[in-house]
């Protein structure tokens, strides 16, 4: 008799996170070999209003990326990346074009606060980290993909778990001839209509006893001036392929254990060592890292002497070589920094990039100023990006069943108050509008669905100065609440 438990492979259901992270992957494949510099932009444009100059250099910087890979000479490992500088107040964009660019390349990403980072010898993180959380962020994209690719193959063997549990199958022994053909056939078609009803959701509420994998090492974190958490290291990395897993019982709805079953089957179809080997491969080539306020470790107007001058130009000086390219050691073997690209910004309020070390600014070679956001940009930001606030707000609302309509009015009030309240308090970009409109609406966020009695709240420009006015006047309301 045929074994059927593999018929209509086809007709698995996804569930929409399983869907999401397929599409994510297609997605990221489809950008990595597609986008020119003008596309790039392109896509930008869509979550990043104004900021042209900015958008180009890292347009051009991320396709230097895919010509350097198509280069069959040895001069490919001589061409290293154009690392940037973004100078700017907070809340231009300057987080998010890196951001943004590292999801359209699909690239590993991080972004690190080079405050965080002590040099070598004081208590803090030191820079190093920043490739271990790199090739960790690099492993677990590609430890997604390849999940993706076997969905569907580890919920077949699940669902064949569970049926197992289900209805045994039977099978003829060559010693004990005690099973017929028809009584296997029977249960054949037996485990396939149970199969049917176990995609179509019929069986989910039932109740089964499965075995799950569980560690017997515990995740443990040593404490010390360089934690083993730094290090990239854990007990459980250390002993965990010692101590073999062991099995545990427990009582799970259907839907339950598919979910673990599910999770079982991918880890015994994904090859880490290949998943390790492409992501260390992936994080040296294509990761891009993004070192946020680096002008807060910039000696001040060229100070010198000791104290806090010396302590940031120490870490200048550990973040050199690593920028310059090093080999640091991780969890996974050594990774080569060369060929990461290094994106950092900062305000540059009380120094500039050339009170940086010398040699680190010869290391970031590209430097974009971006521009204050003006009224005109304010109202763009708040229309125009496939995430713009208002857009997220009538989403909010929406799901209480009201609808919530922002009239032109309306929308140039609120820029204005922000290009206002920004002038005369602090500068802090598009981030005021969170502000801004958390205050407008919140007395529509807190009625709501209680006390409303339209289907339909229009905000217009009236509205806007009935709630603000007051706030915006006195500056020391505006100080506290805007």
């Amino acid at each position: 008799m045929k074994n059927t438990d593999n018929k209509n492979t086809d007709s698995i259901v996804l569930t929409e996170k399983q869907k999401k992270i397929i599409r994510k992957v297609t997605d990221n494949d489809f950008f990595k070999k597609q986008l020119t510099p003008r596309q790039i932009v392109n896509e930008l444009n869509k979550f990043i209003i104004g900021q042209d100059d900015a958008k180009k250099a890292v347009a051009i910087a991320l396709r230097n990326r895919w010509r350097r890979q198509q280069v069959q000479t040895e001069l490919k490992e001589e061409i290293l990346p154009n690392n940037i500088i973004l100078i700017g107040p907070t809340g231009v964009g300057k987080t998010e074009i890196a951001r943004r660019l590292a999801k359209l390349a699909g690239a590993p990403f991080v972004k690190v606060e080079a405050t965080k980072f002590t040099e070598v010898g004081y208590v803090g993180r030191d820079v190093e980290s920043m490739i271990r959380d790199l090739v960790d962020r690099s492993v677990s994209m590609v430890k997604e993909e390849k999940t993706a690719e076997k969905l569907k193959e580890a919920r077949i063997a699940a669902e064949n778990r569970v049926l197992d549990i289900l209805i045994p199958p039977v099978k003829k022994s060559p010693s004990f001839d005690t099973a017929t053909d028809t009584d296997i056939e029977e249960n054949a078609k037996t485990r396939e209509k149970f199969r049917e009803m176990l995609k179509n959701g019929k069986l989910n509420d039932r109740n089964i006893e499965i075995d799950m994998m569980v560690d017997q090492v515990p995740s443990l974190q040593v404490l010390g001036p360089i934690g083993l958490d730094e290090m990239g290291m854990n007990l459980q990395d250390m002993f965990g392929s010692l101590i073999p897993k062991k099995n545990k019982k427990r009582v799970l709805t259907v839907s339950e254990a598919l979910k673990v079953l599910e999770k079982e089957e991918v880890e015994k179809l994904i090859d880490m060592e290949a998943v390790v080997k492409e992501a260390v491969l992936r994080a040296e080539n294509s990761g891009i890292i993004f070192v946020d306020e680096i002008d807060k470790i910039a000696s001040r107007g060229g100070a010198s002497g000791s104290g806090p001058e010396v302590s940031r130009e120490g870490v200048q000086r550990d973040l050199l070589p690593i920028v310059e390219g090093t080999s640091v050691n991780t969890k996974y073997g050594h990774v080569h920094s060369d060929h990461v690209l290094f994106i950092a910004s900062g305000a540059f309020h009380v120094s500039k990039p050339a009170d940086l070390i010398p040699e680190l600014q010869g290391r970031f070679p590209i430097r974009v100023e971006l521009k204050s956001l003006t009224k005109d940009d304010f109202v763009k930001i708040l229309t125009i990006p496939e995430n713009a606030l208002i857009k997220q707000y009538q989403a909010l609302i929406e799901s209480e069943g009201i609808k919530l309509e922002f009239d032109s009015s309306a929308i140039e009030e609120i820029a204005s108050i922000a290009e206002q309240v920004n002038d005369e308090v602090t500068n802090i970009g598009a981030r005021r509008l969170h502000t801004i409109l958390t205050t407008l609406l919140d007395d529509i966020l807190y009625n709501t669905p209680d006390n409303i009695e339209n289907e339909t709240f229009t905000i217009d420009a009236k509205r806007v100065n009935d709630k603000l006015k007051d706030i915006v006047k006195s500056s020391d309301l505006s100080r506290f609440i805007l």
